[in-house]
């Protein structure tokens, strides 16, 4: 099942919330994540604002050319 740019967005949100008060454990869902450093909260937030970009990207549809000779 993916994850929605919404759900990521709240994630990201969070993340940076938790990160801006000094905390560095995040409990969502029943899980609990510990970070060690700024650098790893700093790397989760950064991983979480990709997947926002590229979930958030127009997909791109396919061409399909067709030639001829002209006889």
């Amino acid at each position: 099942m993916a994850i929605t740019t919404t759900e990521l967005e709240s994630l990201r949100d969070a993340l940076i919330r938790t990160r801006a008060a000094g905390t560095r454990v995040v409990q969502y869902e029943g899980k609990r994540i510990e970070y060690q450093t700024d650098a790893e909260m700093a790397k989760a937030i950064a991983d979480l604002e990709t997947r926002i970009r590229a979930a958030s990207a127009p997909r791109r549809g396919s061409i399909t050319f067709a030639t001829s000779k002209g006889v």
